[in-house]
């Protein structure tokens, strides 16, 4: 036992004395009064002595020499690295890697691309080369390349050593034809058409009138998207657990693919409850109108953008009273029978302020255009909504592929953040075209448009439409942040001739140009005012009345006209929910017709089911004249798509064989979708209808008035074909005048792309 005990204790002593040696060594200073370097020979010693942090007459202990050591290999700029001490010196000896020199691209034609590759290579130059930053780099091209469409390419590196010890990279691409998407399919999918999740991704099956959308060509970036786009969408439709368990290209024949996802929508789920959870500092008779939109909410289909925009309006409010530093969240429960209680609450966020905003990705782009749309500021306290708000702005100017954001700790104040935004700049310029047949004649169309000129991020766009009736031509130049505010500036320059002779006994020539200008005074509320000015050149047939004969001759109109909006609608394309009402009016400011025109126009949106979907429209629309009547040309004729089944601007007031239009008009659309009875073709959308109109009122000759209502209901059916989108209705008219020219089938086929 006392051998044992002996033994333990002589054991202990020496993992002591161990111990203590092998501290000593680790921690065992020295100060060194001199240190060299050797093996540079593009670095200087005081480059390499300052990404090394040793300094001349301190301490230094072997920890921090390997801290040295790592220090070095971090900046990438050495190969080898070696620290060989002497009683009072060090020698740091380094085999320097070698710089690149010149990249060059080939086998790249498009500028384009070839463009977007060298913003990224012109980063590398002169920065040390890596082997294994180079492969990075060559993935990082070909995923570029492959996402324009050129799924087929592939990339080979050389790499050239020059004797300064240098390298040249060269990266070739070997192209291949690019790979077209011939068709899209949804696989599970039960619930919607495939032709409304067509319209929800991205990606474009290739049509060859589509022969200028780059969306048709094979991008798994966008399929990614495309996979977020579809689950979104059904998560909005209260499939809480909806996932798009794959997506895969399957090549069909050579170039083209055929691109499916596959879909399990799950349940449907509903709100059970949704719990606002107040803070105490919060005084709850501010929040009574969220109440009312959470009441609203309960026992409605699950819709995470409701719940997101009864967060914006929380937010609102608490950035209204100044609660700066919160962030209200909500947590979603799902319960037995599909049900979901959601909890929102109110975070306490970290308080500090904005010391800096950094923008990088902007190689086109001017900075100033992305600040412009920033809420938040530098010296700003950190809200969270508003940098959400300003990022969504930011996205939302549509010259952006993709908007990224960091918060980092600031080096000067602890109680700072640096805030990094990266964007990735996307294409910006379109050319369009259209045609089209019908009932009423041929149109075609052509453009061409810009949305970022210069990098300025102000839009320019030009286009030509010609129809039997009307020629027409559009020149329009938009900044959305004038003078780096909230607020855009417009100038519009256009010209038309119109040819009404056959039918209303006059033709027009007008051409003129507005200057304009619009913002969101309030949150959903957008005004927008112009002034103009027109020189307008009328003519009357020889048949024509003596009223309209007595108004021939030219006009010159300097106007002022203002549109407010406020705009609930869940998304402006294709709405399945809430409201839009907007309300316009022109004042003449000088002019030889002295005439008022008002307009107010009423939207809603009501979803009873995922593919039931109830739309109703109102219209109304009237002119008068200060001093004298109203000018044919500026009197009011009920359109095409304001009331089927009868020929567009054919109703209402005659003088003798002429249609003279009305002060007054008015029109009511009601909508409903119909179950598709052409089984397996989700290509087909029915709709039912029903339209009412009237056109009243002539001030030069009460006796030419009629209140009579126009009206008429009937199927419309949108086939998207192979040749382009067919669209025809058939109409039945429920009442009408004898005068009135009906038209009870109409159909068209033709596009805009």
């Amino acid at each position: 036992m006392k051998k044992i005990v002996l033994r333990s204790i002589r054991d202990t002593l020496l993992l002591i004395i161990f111990y203590l040696f092998t501290l000593c060594t680790f921690s065992m200073a020295a100060i060194y009064s001199d240190i060299n370097v050797k093996g540079n020979k593009r670095l200087s010693v005081e480059t390499v002595l300052m990404f090394s942090g040793l300094k001349l007459n301190t301490d230094i202990t072997n920890e921090e020499l390997n801290k040295a050591i790592k220090k070095l290999y971090e900046t990438n700029y050495f190969k080898d690295i070696k620290i060989i001490t002497s009683e009072n010196s060090l020698l740091i000896e380094i085999v320097e890697n070698p710089i690149i020199q010149r990249i060059d691209i080939k086998g790249i034609k498009n500028k384009s691309i070839l463009k977007k590759l060298e913003s990224i290579t012109k980063k590398s130059e002169k920065y040390p080369f890596l082997n294994s930053k180079s492969k990075e780099e060559g993935n990082l091209l070909l995923n570029i390349v492959r996402s324009s469409g050129f799924y087929f390419s592939e990339i080979e590196t050389k790499i050239i050593n020059n004797d300064n010890n240098s390298v040249d990279l060269i990266y070739s691409f070997n192209l291949g034809s690019r790979a077209i998407i011939k068709n899209i399919n949804f696989q599970g999918n039960k619930v919607f058409k495939d032709s409304k999740l067509r319209n929800v991704i991205k990606s474009e099956e290739g049509k060859f009138w589509k022969f200028l959308t780059t969306d048709k060509y094979l991008d798994e970036q966008k399929i990614k998207l495309d996979e977020k786009l579809i689950e979104k969408y059904y998560i909005n439709k209260g499939y809480y657990n909806v996932n798009v368990k794959s997506s895969y290209a399957k090549n069909i024949d050579n170039k083209f693919f055929e691109l499916s996802f596959n879909i399990d929508a799950g349940e449907k789920y509903f709100f059970k409850k949704i719990n606002l959870n107040l803070n105490d500092d919060f005084n709850e008779l501010n929040f009574n109108n969220i109440n009312k939109l959470i009441e609203d909410l309960v026992g409605k289909q699950y819709s995470q953008k409701k719940l997101d925009n009864i967060i914006d309006e929380i937010n609102r409010i608490a950035l209204e009273k100044e609660f700066v530093f919160v962030d209200v969240k909500y947590e979603s429960t799902v319960k037995d029978d599909n049900q979901i209680i959601t909890n929102i609450k109110f975070d306490d966020l970290e308080k500090f302020y904005v010391e800096q905003i950094n923008i990088f990705g902007n190689f086109i782009t001017e900075e100033k255009v992305i600040r412009n749309s920033l809420i938040i500021d530098e010296g700003d306290a950190y809200n969270k909504f508003l940098f959400d708000k300003s990022i969504n702005k930011i996205k939302s100017r549509g010259i952006f592929k993709s908007v990224k954001s960091n918060i980092n700790q600031s080096l000067n104040e602890k109680q700072n953040k640096i805030i990094d935004i990266y964007v990735e700049e996307s294409p910006t310029g379109e050319i369009f075209a259209g045609a089209g047949t019908g009932t009423s004649g041929a149109t075609v169309a052509a453009g061409i448009k810009e949305n970022n000129y210069l990098g300025k991020g102000i839009s320019l766009s030009t286009n030509l439409t010609i129809s039997e009736d009307e020629i027409k031509g559009k020149f329009r130049v938009v900044n959305p942040n004038f003078r780096n505010s909230d607020r855009s500036l417009n100038t519009t320059i256009e010209s038309s001739n119109s040819d009404f002779l056959s039918t209303g006994g006059f033709k027009t020539s007008r051409t003129g140009f507005s200057l304009g200008t619009g913002f969101e005074q309030y949150t959903d509320l957008f005004v927008n005012l112009d002034i103009s000015a027109y020189y307008e050149k009328l003519e009357t047939s020889s048949t024509a009345s003596s009223h309209k004969k007595k108004q021939e001759g030219d006009y010159l109109e300097n106007l002022l006209s203002y549109n407010l909006i406020f705009n609930k609608l869940d998304q402006n394309f294709q709405p399945t929910d809430g409201y839009k009402l907007g309300f316009s009016q022109v004042l003449p400011i000088y002019s030889d017709d002295l005439s008022i025109t008002n307009i107010l126009d009423y939207s809603k949106y009501y979803s009873a089911s995922d593919n039931l979907i109830f739309s109703g429209k109102l219209f109304f629309k009237a002119v008068n004249s200060i001093d004298d009547d109203v000018r044919v040309s500026r009197r009011i004729y009920i359109p095409s798509s304001k009331l089927r089944g009868f020929e567009p601007g054919k109703i209402g007031p005659k003088d003798g064989n002429e249609y003279v239009g009305g002060n007054f008009g008015s029109a009511l659309n009601l909508n409903s979708t119909l179950p598709n009875f052409f089984s397996g073709n989700d290509d087909i959308d029915l709709n039912l209808f029903f339209d009412a109109a009237t056109v009243r009122e002539v001030d030069y000759d009460s006796s030419l008035e009629s209140d009579e209502i126009r009206s008429a209901t009937g199927v419309a059916v949108n086939w998207y074909t192979v040749i382009g989108p067919l669209s025809f209705s058939y109409a039945i008219p429920l009442n009408s005048e004898p005068s009135d020219k009906t038209e009870s089938f109409r159909f068209r086929i033709g596009t805009s792309f």
